[in-house]
């Protein structure tokens, strides 16, 4: 008896020693009955049981209040049992652990050396800290469903880490749940409201006091905000003026962004602020060119400006279906002169997912940098705040618009992309809605003489040379060195093709893309045979320089990995081309489909894409000129009866001759997801440019997976970074489509991956040229290791012009041309 009562009294002293922990090291530890709390007791560090669950966990939570809300969940992807008996401690490796007998249920993961304390801090961060009092690992670096005081949403390129807040499954379920909340880093940052992929809710573009469309955080003063936008990190914190005031931001299990203040008088939590508002933050509801605005009596959505734009669906928009969105009534042309800007107001800006920014350029500066993309839409400054300097441009459609309420200060200015024929007297007037717009034509009346000379001259230059043409109504096209050259090809009557088409039916229509349509057509030729006519629409992305260059160099190549071109046709306006007839279509029909990519097998794979790399060996050193095609990608390359891969559309191809190895263009065209980092930001091409376009089309082709868009949510990856990860972990057979999973050699697989990553490298001197990827293909070359590829993450780009705040440079690759 006497020896139970001295366990029990060292039992007591153990416990009250215990309880009062204000930190762990190897000397201290947590148990279930014990309790970490903060220097001035504000949080503390429990093991908790969330409403009738039975399961424990390791969490913070306030202390001083009466309604003791967890912030923080250690093991919420591993509960505890009740009646377990858990331990937090720290290990002799300097790990903070947390175990459940002898088995190690969660930890710190961090690799030390020497003595290490556990401690939590006043703002309820709990840290690992070294005897130097230098933080080896904090809570704040892992959030879950809580932003708290001096917590970062955000990326921290230089240690890797990504914050953002992930709801609770359910009120008794603290694993992470499919909402998310954190910065989509893509574009210009801004904070998205996600479920998996689906987007419920943004806040718009980041700025260094307010958030674009979000205007209550402007009318609220309590609120100080620290935005960080440079190379090594980009991230958002709040902070209360007043810090007794205790606050939280939470995202819970119905998709709702709530602020929470606690009050004084003891009444409770109350809610200060909470997204989505109404009908109108609700993401991109009225689509492209579409605004949202809660001032129409009978409608939230209209279109950007209905004297310029109107519903792509007008009886669906009648009915409030909003989904299709607007489109333009002039359509583009993208020719020098031809197009100016329209400034609109009182807008929140659009999902900038597609954009470029450079923070240290004027406004006048970002006006020209759109005029040289053809498919730059708009630009903006995103920070009225850095005095007149910021410069953010929008590619593809303008999408998630909200109209804001007028004088109220919230929002933005925008100058939208438009025709010359939209730009007419007016300098300033409202559309329905009350936007404000005012026109901005980008060019003095010098630059329009000059171009009114230039055109006179060249109509009468052309004049002459048609005078001088025989009969027949066809053009002679000229080559990339400007002499000209009859065609070798035959000519057909468009007439003759039209009746051969029915007239272009649609039961004859094999395809349609950017350029137009495309048509099959049988018995035209003396032979036979099935041909493919090509038929470049009014609005078509590729004109007449396009147009002719495709025949040019088509007709200087031949090769069985490139597509035949057996004639063309120019009559008016209209611009055909005919070629050899493929009957298995594209690559990127069979890749990515589902039910298509089971007809690939590993076999067929792999010879497609030493195919494609033996017709790039051809046209970058045997052909007559190196030809740059500039556009490689799964949707040009069609497939024979046999399988066999062919190259096609030679529109945007250059052709080198001499000793030329590389160009530059101000003109940026070819498919955002293919082109190499070199082009994309500066316009400079090359043969390593197709390199890089055929390394993304490898890992494609192997994974049966697009690498536009994110294909590893939890980390934000691309395919390139997708595959970059499960590379450095040895993981290549996960890469593998389902389609060939079962007809694949590992051997030759890895190989594979190894060449697609050696051939999207950052710098074009690190690519191999296209022959000594045919060897490694083929098992013969010398294999070397890839380093880290260029476009690693969504946001990771090359970047240039930092300053010590300010991201400058380019964040995300634009898509031009599409196609």
């Amino acid at each position: 008896m006497e020896g139970e009562a001295i366990l029990l009294f060292l039992l007591f002293v153990f416990k009250s020693y215990a309880a009062e922990l204000d930190s762990i090291s190897d000397s201290k530890f947590l148990t279930d009955a014990d309790t970490l709390v903060s220097a001035t007791a504000i949080f503390e560090l429990v093991f908790f049981q969330p409403g009738s669950s039975e399961n424990r966990y390791l969490g913070i939570r306030y202390n001083k209040i009466s309604e003791r809300t967890v912030v923080w969940v250690a093991n919420r992807d591993y509960p505890l049992l009740v009646g377990s008996r858990p331990m937090l401690k720290i290990t002799d490796q300097g790990v903070l652990g947390l175990f459940d007998n002898s088995s190690l249920i969660w930890s710190s993961n961090i690799t030390t050396s020497g003595n290490t304390t556990a401690r939590l801090l006043d703002n309820g961060n709990l840290v690992v800290i070294d005897q130097q009092e230098k933080v080896l690992w904090q809570s704040f670096d892992y959030p879950t469903d809580t932003l708290l005081p001096g917590m970062k949403l955000g990326r921290d390129y230089t240690r890797s880490k990504k914050w953002y807040l992930s709801s609770w499954k359910s009120s008794q379920d603290p694993a992470p749940g499919e909402l998310t909340w954190g910065p989509d880093t893509l574009g210009y940052p801004e904070n998205k409201l996600k479920q998996g992929a689906l987007v419920h809710f943004r806040d718009g573009p980041w700025r260094n006091r307010v958030f674009s469309g979000v205007s209550a955080y402007r009318k609220n003063l309590t609120f100080t905000h620290n935005v960080i936008i440079n190379k090594s990190e980009v991230s958002f914190a709040y902070n209360f003026k007043d810090n007794s005031l205790l606050s939280r931001l939470t995202l819970n299990s119905s998709a709702r962004l709530e602020s929470w203040v606690w009050l004084e008088n003891g009444t409770g939590w109350r809610i200060s602020l909470s997204f989505p508002r109404d009908t109108c933050d609700r993401y991109n509801i009225c689509n492209a060119y579409g605004i949202c605005s809660l001032n129409q009596i009978q409608q939230s959505c209209i279109c950007l400006d209905e004297k310029r734009f109107v519903p792509k669906k007008q009886m669906d928009w009648n009915r409030a279906d909003w989904s299709g969105g607007c489109i333009r009534r002039t359509p583009l042309q993208c020719k020098s002169g031809s197009e100016g800007f329209i400034k609109y107001s009182n807008l929140k800006l659009p999902d900038t997912e597609n954009t470029w920014f450079n923070m240290s350029m004027t406004l006048e500066e970002c006006q020209r940098e759109c005029l040289k993309n053809c498919t730059c839409m708009a630009y903006a400054n995103p920070d009225s705040s850095l005095h007149g300097r910021g410069c953010l441009l929008w590619f593809n459609d303008l999408l998630d618009v909200r109209l804001l309420p007028e004088g109220s200060g919230d929002g933005e200015d925008i100058f939208v992309r438009m025709a010359s024929s939209e730009l007419d007297s007016e300098s300033n007037f409202k559309i329905q809605g009350g936007a404000n717009t005012k026109i901005i034509i980008p060019v003095t009346v010098a630059g329009v003489l000059l171009i009114g000379f230039i055109s006179t001259c060249l109509c009468y230059s052309q004049r002459k040379r048609n005078q001088a043409r025989p009969t027949g109504g066809d053009e002679i096209l000229n080559d990339s060195k400007g002499q000209e050259e009859h065609m070798e090809q035959p000519l057909f009557s468009f007439s003759i093709i039209a009746n051969a088409t029915a007239n272009f039916s649609h039961d004859n229509k094999l395809g349609e893309g950017g350029f137009g349509s495309v048509y099959k057509v049988i018995g035209m030729l003396e032979d036979g045979k099935e041909i493919a006519v090509k038929r470049l629409s009014m609005n078509s992305s590729q004109g007449v320089d396009e147009f002719k260059n495709e025949v040019i160099c088509i007709l200087k190549l031949q090769h069985r990995n490139l597509v035949k071109l057996l004639g063309c046709c120019i009559q008016r306006d209209e611009k055909l081309l005919i070629y050899e007839y493929l009957p298995n279509k594209s690559l990127d029909y069979f890749i990515f489909d589902k039910t298509q990519s089971v007809l690939l097998d590993w076999t067929k794979r792999l010879n497609i894409i030493k195919g494609i790399a033996r017709g790039l060996v051809y046209l970058h050193q045997d052909s007559r000129l190196r030809i740059i095609h500039r556009d490689i990608k799964a949707s040009n390359i069609l497939l024979d009866q046999d399988m066999k891969p062919k190259i096609s559309d030679f529109g945007l191809a250059r052709s080198f001759g001499g000793n030329e190895t590389q160009a530059n263009t101000q003109r940026v065209v070819g498919t955002y997801g293919y082109m190499s980092p070199e082009y994309a930001l500066d316009g400079l091409f090359s043969v390593k440019s197709d390199v890089f376009s055929f390394g993304v089309l490898v890992l494609e082709i192997v994974s049966g997976k697009r690498n536009r868009g994110i294909i590893d949510p939890e980390n934000e990856y691309n395919l390139i970074g997708h595959v970059w990860s499960l590379y450095n972990e040895g993981r290549f057979m996960e890469l593998i489509d389902n389609g060939c999973a079962e007809s694949c050699h590992p051997s030759e697989v890895i190989r594979t991956i190894n060449v697609g990553l050696l051939c999207v490298q950052q710098n074009a001197g690190d690519r191999p040229n296209m022959s000594s990827v045919v060897l490694v293909l083929d098992g013969e070359g010398e294999l070397l290791q890839p380093k880290k590829p260029s476009f690693f993450m969504g946001s990771e780009l090359p970047i240039r012009n930092f300053s010590s705040n300010v991201f400058t440079g380019g964040c995300t690759i634009t898509m031009v041309e599409p196609r």
